[in-house]
């Protein structure tokens, strides 16, 4: 079954789902409830949501699908006869994949042909308050604290704002992609400021593992260094970044993604630390200068020095942090710990990023009055 569906045509998941809903969906639903008001759209997990769906995506979690977002008032009665008229009048097949789901073993859905009803269709229904709730942890469609902001994977937030809204006549999923589109400015600047203190505490170690015969540190430390480079690219371009599978793909569409990755190679092709702290160098002063044309702070130093009476050549990253930090007024950004950035800036665990009953579990570690880790 599974070569059948590899066999067929590909066509973008959002494609895809768009064209589903308003060709075989919105009809139904037009006909046998023409008062109803909802939103319909592809948001939350999916390699579809954010774009990056390849022939490869349909083996699993990939096909004709959608979420429904109804008025909270009507859910638990409109909810279950909806979701009933489209498993006995939903098509079998939409642009020749099926409608009906199975699953893998591993609870991954799977697309399965199907000559009988009910169908067991993946038209999710909800409400905005209860998807606010289930998918990112929020209790109410409001505007955010700085911790909640904080305590928001960037993968979570990139795939309410890049996935599509097909149709709303509720406003509150327009509302709720409007507040997540990006970051209060004040928490922009507390995410550059950890971005940077990131970078800061790692620029000597290129050299200074290397000085000791450590190439193999140092080229671990200068990928790294790569990696919280490429992060500070999103902040800079006001991107959300997506986690690690695409997180290569998403910065290749940067607008500064064709200059650095050319400075990227020459570190990763240096054969000596001396070079590689060179190349890394070239793309510190390629941020500074690009931090300097966002006018965020007096311009800034953008040249290489020694680090202290060492032989390492630095860029001072702990300039741009306390220039940074001098530019927040929001007395609740004020008062986060300086420097500590958010969840995506303190850990890379799919199991901590992607697990929504996790998120405030670690509003503690923002809490001024509990962190030990403020400096």
């Amino acid at each position: 079954m599974m070569s059948k569906i590899m066999a067929l045509p590909f066509i973008k998941g959002l494609d895809l789902c768009e064209q589903f809903f308003q060709e075989a969906v919105r009809p139904l639903l037009t006909h046998h409830f023409p008062n109803l008001r909802y939103a319909a759209g592809r948001l939350g997990g999916g390699s579809d949501v954010l774009g990056f769906d390849t022939p490869q995506s349909r083996d699993h979690d990939w096909g004709p699908r959608g979420t429904l977002f109804l008025a909270e008032a009507e859910f638990a009665e409109l909810a279950p006869a909806i979701s009933d008229m489209l498993k006995h009048e939903l098509p079998f097949t939409f642009q020749g994949y099926p409608t009906h789901y199975g699953y893998h073993e591993d609870g991954t859905l799977n697309l399965q042909f199907t000559n009988e009803r009910p169908l067991n269709h993946m038209i999710k229904l909800t409400t905005a308050v209860r998807f606010a709730q289930d998918y990112l942890a929020l209790e109410a469609i409001r505007p955010l604290t700085p911790v909640e902001w904080l305590c928001l994977p960037s993968q979570i937030l990139a795939t309410v704002r890049y996935g599509r809204l097909f149709h709303d006549t509720l406003g509150q999923v327009t509302q709720l992609r409007q507040q997540l589109h990006w970051y209060p400015h004040d928490v922009w600047l507390y995410l550059l400021v950890g971005q940077w203190t990131r970078l800061g505490q790692e620029e000597v170690f290129v050299g200074r593992t290397g000085d000791v015969g450590d190439d193999l540190g140092s080229r671990i430390i200068a990928s790294r260094q790569i990696r919280d480079l490429m992060r500070l690219a999103f902040l800079m371009e006001k991107q959300y970044a997506p986690y690690s599978k695409w997180f290569g793909s998403a910065f290749a569409n940067l607008d500064c993604a064709s200059q650095l990755i050319l400075i990227f190679e020459q570190v990763w092709q240096a054969s000596t630390w001396r070079e590689r702290e060179a190349a890394l160098n070239e793309a510190y002063g390629f941020m500074a200068q690009w931090h300097n044309q966002l006018n965020l702070t007096e311009p800034l130093a953008t040249e290489v020095d020694f680090f202290y009476e060492r032989p390492y050549r630095i860029i001072n990253c702990d300039q741009f942090t306390a220039a940074l930090q001098q530019q927040i007024t929001d007395p609740q950004v004020l008062a986060l710990p300086r420097g500590l950035g958010n969840l995506d800036q303190l850990s890379d665990s799919t199991d901590i990023l992607s697990k929504q009953n996790r998120f405030h579990h670690f509003k503690s570690l923002f809490d001024p009055g509990s962190s030990q880790l403020d400096s």
